[in-house]
């Protein structure tokens, strides 16, 4: 796979898929910068070299084309001041006016395209609208990370019509940070996994058995363990249909010799909300009418003192509904707990999504080796699955 550091752009025009989808305030301004800020070094190194730079992103799910709040013109300004170049705004990604300005782009200056998903065609694959794409640029440089699970026309198929393809910066450093999980982690290796639902979190599981010596389970999929294990969880999340999986994962776990911790305790509410009656409860008798929404003070002692013990972290996943400020006490435990372990020599990977948003809100965003900038797409590359914008490159 070539990547930006061994391709000399000078002279030419890049077409960069970039991740851009970031959120924004109700005034359409932006909330958080992670992603704009990860496209900044591949970005630089094009325009360093003598190129130029036609990026192209999708944000938020349009349904049925133009739609305002999706459109890029919004984040145009925080762009260029991150990047440093006035950024150009192409308007419609296959428009006249976005072909003009392309063809008129000089060496050292940057232009975006707007929202990819105002066609149907691009989550569709087609092969025209990708070869639109392509046709602006001399090469194709794949830089978004977050959607390359997605086999769509600007992430993959876009492959086919262009000479020469390059990994940006953040495809690099995210393909190494999970190398550094699955087959370099130093031990003791302690995979945190949290989230709602025990089936979104089953294969990785499964995966980290085979690579950790300790699992972590938190969030509200815990208590679907200990319903299995003949325990009563009053009115907390269950899924009643995965009490033999579950089972099963502890089994795989404990013939693997790898040591899987679920919380001794829990905060719970009588109902699901940051309002009402916050009381500690026992994990195996939960009362009734009682919802567990984040892991107790004592499941986070524990689950601290095995963090800060470890020399390679896997996070994927709140411990609790953490943005409840009464339920947020074990994600920042455990925040608290991998930054110490981070400056102490450890190598943390925080996997995207719920988790990566957590430790960015709580403020420990630069005390983690890693924050992955693709939630789904790092949950399928620690999965061990093939993901197509990278088979893409590789090709």
């Amino acid at each position: 796979m070539k990547t930006v550091d061994n391709f000399n752009f000078a002279g030419k025009k890049a077409v960069v898929r970039v991740d851009l989808n970031v959120p924004l305030n109700e005034d359409l301004t932006v909330r958080d910068y992670t992603r704009i800020n990860a496209v900044v070094p591949t970005v630089q190194k094009i325009v360093k070299d003598g190129g130029s730079a036609i990026l192209m992103s999708h944000m938020g799910r349009p349904k049925d084309g133009f739609e305002d709040k999706f459109s890029l013109k919004h984040i145009v300004a925080d762009l260029s001041e991150k990047l440093g170049i006035d950024v150009k705004f192409g308007g419609d990604c296959i428009g006249a006016e976005a072909d003009e300005m392309a063809a008129n782009l000089q060496a050292g200056e940057v232009m975006l395209l707007d929202n990819l998903r105002f066609y149907k065609e691009e989550k569709k694959g087609d092969e025209a609208f990708a070869q639109k794409l392509a046709s602006r640029g001399d090469v194709w440089v794949m830089d978004a990370f977050g959607t390359a699970h997605r086999a769509h026309a600007s992430t993959a198929v876009i492959a086919k019509f262009v000479a020469d393809k390059v990994a940006g910066y953040t495809m690099g450093r995210e393909i190494e940070a999970s190398r550094k999980i699955l087959e370099e982690g130093e031990k003791p290796v302690t995979a945190i996994m949290g989230g709602a639902k025990v089936s979104d979190k089953i294969l990785i599981i499964e995966k980290m058995i085979d690579v950790c010596d300790n699992i972590i389970v938190g969030g509200g999929m815990a208590y679907t363990f200990f319903k299995a294990m003949g325990g009563t969880i009053g009115s907390s999340l269950c899924e009643e249909d995965k009490l033999e999986l579950a089972l099963s994962l502890i089994e795989k776990a404990k013939a693997k010799g790898v040591k899987m911790l679920l919380p001794v305790d829990s905060l719970a509410n009588t109902g699901f909300s940051n309002d009402g009656v916050c009381i500690e409860v026992d994990n195996m008798a939960i009362p009734d009418g009682h919802m567990g929404l984040d892991i107790g003070p004592k499941a986070a002692v524990e689950f601290a003192d095995v963090v800060k013990a470890s020399k390679t972290v896997l996070w994927n996943g709140p411990m609790g509904v953490s943005e409840f400020d009464n339920f947020a006490k074990g994600t920042v435990a455990i925040a608290n707990a991998v930054a110490e372990a981070t400056e102490a020599g450890a190598f943390s990977l925080i996997g995207g999504g719920d988790s990566a948003a957590a430790v960015n809100t709580l403020g420990f965003g630069d005390r983690v080796s890693y924050i992955s900038t693709g939630g789904g797409a790092m949950l399928e590359m620690m999965e061990g699955k093939v993901l197509p914008g990278i088979a893409a490159l590789e090709d």
